[in-house]
């Protein structure tokens, strides 16, 4: 089956007008602040005029450890909340926002797909409403602020061997993951070694997704980390004089921004964390404003259930505070089959053509990865609903593969056709939600604000990821030990590791059981409220491939851009 392209089925939609897109969430036009005629932002003041209706159903989109390409968690968000319109029900969706490095890279946009995505697709994958530039800017302004506090004579002590605070940008520039600054005279600043990172990658852009209000953000941005005395004490962005100018540079990015699907459904676009080495979950902000205004809000956690819905448990609502009713698990013919170890899927290149052959027994060989899925969304007390995402070269034998092992673990599952059937494909899909959502919560978190930092990365490796056990390379133990003496010990953990295994190791497929997991450093997140052990090596500034997005993007004589995908 052919259909058009995404951009085509987005400049081939018929939007409706923005006020009362948001009139549908009880957002009159005194709370909108007009970016075009087909995005807005969202004054915050709604949190307060909203603050009294009851809150809606609140769903969580998560998948099946990916392969490269992905399994299409974006589109199934909001399939999902376009058919739970269609069934009468007030549903919006909530999402981050895209990063302009994958965009131009391999990736490509993150706006969903075919006739599930959100419009206008140039809108949301390029610029937006500025979110990113300003995370740049406000994190840069801190890095330069920092030069200039060593610069004009130190006064806080700051060690530069041991300054954290690097510098972001949004793109995809290897070349810049380690460079030396202050190169020059004695009048262009003090010589060190540090390097850029995506701006995804900031912590900023953390601070700005977990951030409950203005004030908030203002008190988080102050307690940033950017460093330590020889002493071991840490230096603030407070200290260094920096958090007000940040919270200026920031003041319009914290609006969540609002939008529309191809099917008139509202869709909240807000931040755009890292998943590997943040929580990889849109805005609390935007998340309080639709639980106030839909019957059901459907969001969207990065990677795989034991990363980004991990973290959108232990992470995103202890710090909001919202209960998930229930979460749906993508899954993929393709995925599961990777998961049997029989064949290898390399982002930017096409499917191997034996894993396109109908072979159920390879997805059931795959299936251990499904269950260890379902598992850990069960572990947190909310009822999985497994949506097999279906792509055209699927088999119906695959599809009953997939439904066997799924219910056979005491999940709902159901088989949605959203890309190519937008709202209509989803139905079935909507309907196990509505069920899963209706049952009483049960909802809880993994590990206490109480226990150690130890405590929580060993239940975290154990209990999710399937480890035997947790070994700390000698420095790690040290920064916990250092960071539990500096009274950060009461944060949650955001584990940095692979999101293509359930371990460690990216080659590692299903579930494997039996190893151990390798933090071989730890690092603090302190204004953003959170301590990232890191497990092998993560790359916080992606490159661009042989092939990049880049080359196929253009503009025409009309001035429309050409080669988005």
């Amino acid at each position: 089956m052919s259909i058009p392209s995404d951009l085509e089925i987005s400049r081939a939609a018929t939007m409706r007008p923005l006020g009362e897109i948001a009139a549908s969430l009880g957002l009159g036009p005194h709370l909108l602040e007009s970016y075009g005629p087909n995005v807005a932002k969202i004054d915050l003041d709604a949190v307060d005029e909203l603050g009294t209706r009851p809150r809606g159903k609140y769903v969580v989109v998560s998948a099946i450890t990916p392969t490269p390409l992905g399994e299409g968690k974006t589109t199934t968000t909001v399939g999902l909340g376009q058919a739970l319109r269609q069934l009468g029900r007030n549903a919006a969706v909530a999402i981050r926002q895209p990063s302009m490095g994958p965009t131009f890279g391999i990736k490509g946009g993150a706006a969903g797909g075919g006739y599930s995505q959100v419009v206008p697709m140039e809108a949301i994958n390029l610029h937006l409403t500025g979110d990113m530039h300003a995370v740049t800017a406000a994190h840069n302004i801190l890095a330069a602020m920092v030069g200039n506090h060593l610069h004009k004579g130190n006064r806080l002590g700051l060690d530069p061997q041991r300054i954290t605070w690097r510098r972001v940008l949004d793109v995809n520039d290897r070349e810049l993951r380690s460079v030396i600054t202050g190169l020059g005279g004695s009048a262009d600043g003090t010589p060190r070694q540090t390097g850029f990172d995506i701006t995804a990658a900031s912590e900023v852009m953390a601070i700005l997704a977990l951030s409950t209000s203005l004030r908030d953000m203002r008190s988080r941005l102050g307690r940033i980390v950017v460093g330590y005395t020889s002493g071991g004490v840490p230096v603030s962005a407070e200290e260094i004089g920096a958090a007000g100018a940040m919270t200026v540079l920031m003041r319009e990015a914290i609006k969540p921004n609002l939008m529309q699907t191809v099917e008139n459904t509202p869709v909240l676009v807000h931040a755009g964390p890292f998943g590997n080495i943040a929580h990889g979950n849109s805005s609390i902000v935007a998340d309080l404003i639709a639980t106030r205004g839909a019957d059901y809000v459907v969001t969207e956690a990065g990677f795989g259930a034991d990363m980004g819905a991990e973290r959108f448990f232990n992470i995103k609502c202890r710090n909001s505070g919202l209960v998930p009713d229930a979460a749906v698990l993508v899954a993929t013919v393709r995925a599961l089959k990777a998961h049997s170890g029989r064949y290898r899927v390399v982002a930017g290149r096409d499917l191997p053509q034996e894993l396109l052959a109908e072979n159920p027994d390879d997805v059931l060989a795959g299936a251990a990865n499904l269950r260890k899925q379902i598992d850990n969304i069960r572990l947190h007390g909310v009822s999985p609903v497994v949506a097999i995402n279906a792509f055209p070269t699927d088999h119906p034998s695959e599809h009953n593969a997939i439904r066997t092992v799924a219910e056979e673990a005491g999940a709902r599952v159901s088989v949605s056709h959203h890309f190519t059937g937008g709202g209509k494909g989803a139905l079935e899909l909507a309907e196990a939600v509505m069920e899963a959502a209706d049952e009483p919560s049960e909802f809880r978190l993994l590990y206490p604000d109480s226990a150690d930092l130890r405590t929580k990365i060993e239940t975290i490796a154990t209990r999710v990821y399937g480890a035997a056990g947790v070994s700390y390379e000698r420095s790690a133990a040290r920064a916990i030990d250092d960071y539990e003496s500096n009274g950060f010990g009461r944060l949650p953990v955001c584990i940095a590791k692979t999101h293509l295994s359930l371990s460690s190791d990216p080659s590692l497929v299903g579930a494997p059981t039996g190893w151990t997991l390798p933090v071989r450093e730890v690092r603090a997140s302190v204004g953003a409220g959170f301590v990232y052990p890191i497990c092998g090596d993560m790359r916080t500034m992606p490159g661009l491939g042989s092939h990049p997005a880049a080359e196929r993007i253009d503009i025409d004589d009309n001035g429309e851009v050409t080669g988005l995908n």
